[in-house]
């Protein structure tokens, strides 16, 4: 039995129908905040997720064409305000969020998630100082990394073209949106990839720019997949991402971090003027350095030359004293000679021979033997008489008298038996050194046939090299000396 004939009956089909009109006309566009999770993407580029909170749960989808429109990029785990509509699934009888927008949950927890990303990479040692590389100097291209569109790009020219015209490369990217990091990422890891010398110029300097804007508009910026990109970049990389008061994860990576796109150009590229106002005060100092080491050097030589003496004056002086001395010389040479000459002469006038000293010594030998044979007698006698007086007067002759005769007697028998012994002995040394002191004589030597030629000074010769032609010189044998004349060829002539 029905007990409520009046109720109406509906099909399942009808039913989920029925609720699914009345959820999307009830609510039609909602939004959404909770944690993201289960999410899923398919092959056929649909992703599918589910939004919660403490107590509850829905299904939520984003329709492959508003992948890319919808903001950002969702993760497990990220707390997001999602923007869509309310449908229902009615094979399950499930209600679902049909997504067209995401947008993190508020500032707190994107500086949060930031924060989070930026202790892991500065553990990894992404941000250290000495990873930063030097500028360089003059680059002849610069990369330029943002939007063609708006006002960054014209801001980098004109401030190139103004400071130090230089070509510029751009790599047109998103800078906000979805798949806006991984395009950054990608032209960053382009630029660094380009080989010197190819079709597209290598850059010397990159900038990576963007304009002002919100927190979640310089997320891309903030992406982990961009600030590794700038970390590996071969080419010194310049950041240039907000104003000034804005700061992103890959400052922190680049090699310089400008305040404003305007100022990263000022920063790649040194003005023109002042780098010529610059060469010409170097140049300036360079010069005027120059001049007064010149000065110092030239008041030094002055002083140095103002204390040298005259060089003419003291040559001329000694070439005068050289003069004056070879001059002296030959005269005082000969002088001198001659002087030696005479004094030689004088000694060999004072020289004995040989002969004569032995001779004498012969003589004096024999007037000492006969003085003390003479001598020796008288003295024995007179000493004989001493002995006898004093013995008559004495009262008792003793016997040291008759020792003392005897004493007498036998001194006088010792001084006889040897002195002519002592005598012989004399005559033989002195007959023996005679004979040596002969033997050595020039004049044995000119016995044995030699002949001593000395020239007309008296100065012997001893070398035929040392003779003259026409020399007057004298040949001087053991019995006399002959005078000759050296002849013009070899020998010599008789005078």
């Amino acid at each position: 039995m029905n007990d409520l004939p009046n109720t109406p009956e509906f099909s399942v089909s009808e039913l989920a129908g029925a609720v699914k009109k009345t959820l999307e006309g009830a609510f039609g566009r909602v939004r959404v905040r909770g944690e993201i999770t289960e999410l899923k993407a398919y092959a056929s580029g649909h992703q599918y997720f589910a939004l919660k909170d403490e107590g509850a749960k829905i299904r939520a989808i984003i329709w492959k064409g508003a992948v890319a429109r919808v903001g950002l990029k969702p993760e497990n785990g990220v707390e997001v305000i999602a923007t869509g509509r309310i449908t229902s699934y009615p094979e399950r009888s499930e209600y679902q969020l049909i997504v067209e927008r995401l947008e993190y949950a508020g500032v707190g927890a994107l500086l949060a998630r930031i924060e989070a990303l930026k202790v892991r990479l500065a553990a990894e040692g992404l941000f250290a100082p000495e990873r930063r590389r030097a500028l360089p100097m003059l680059p002849r291209v610069i990369g330029v990394v943002t939007s063609p569109q708006g006002a960054v790009l014209q801001d980098i020219k004109t401030t190139i073209a103004r400071r130090f015209p230089t070509r510029i490369v751009l790599w047109p990217v998103p800078v906000q949106g979805e798949g806006a990091a991984e395009k950054i990422a990608a032209a960053i890891a382009g630029f660094s990839a380009l080989p010197a010398g190819g079709a597209v110029p290598r850059p010397d300097v990159l900038i990576v720019a963007r304009g002002g804007g919100s927190l979640e508009d310089l997320m891309a910026f903030n992406d982990e997949v961009v600030v590794r990109a700038a970390a590996g970049c071969t080419i010194p990389l310049i950041s240039a991402v907000g104003h000034e008061t804005d700061t992103t994860l890959i400052d922190y990576v680049s090699d310089r971090r400008a305040p404003t796109p305007t100022a990263a150009a000022e920063m790649a590229i040194p003005a023109r003027l002042e780098l010529l106002a610059d060469l010409a005060q170097k140049a300036a100092r360079l010069s005027g350095a120059m001049s007064r080491t010149a000065a110092g050097a030239r008041l030094l030589l002055d002083r140095a030359g103002a204390k040298l003496p005259d060089l003419p004056a003291i040559l001329g002086a000694a070439r005068q004293r050289l003069d004056d001395r070879g001059e002296r010389l030959t005269i005082a040479l000969p002088n001198f000679l001659a002087g030696q000459h005479r004094r030689l002469d004088n000694a060999a006038n004072r020289l004995r021979h040989p002969r004569e000293f032995l001779v004498r010594g012969r003589h004096d030998l024999a007037v000492l033997e006969h003085r003390v044979g003479a001598a020796w007698p008288g003295y024995l006698r007179t000493a004989q008489k001493r002995l006898d007086g004093a013995a008559v007067k004495l009262a008792h002759p003793g016997e040291r008298l008759a020792a003392r005769r005897n004493f007498l007697a036998l001194t006088a028998q010792r001084w006889q038996a040897p002195l002519p012994g002592r005598l012989r002995e004399a005559r033989v040394l002195l007959d023996g050194l005679a004979a040596r002191l002969d033997s050595v004589s020039y004049q044995s030597v000119l016995k044995r046939g030699f002949a001593l030629v000395t020239n007309a000074k008296g100065t012997a010769v001893s070398a035929a090299a040392k003779v003259a032609p026409g020399a007057e010189l004298k040949i001087r044998f053991a019995d006399g000396e002959v005078k000759v004349k050296a002849a013009a060829q070899q020998g010599v002539l008789p005078l």
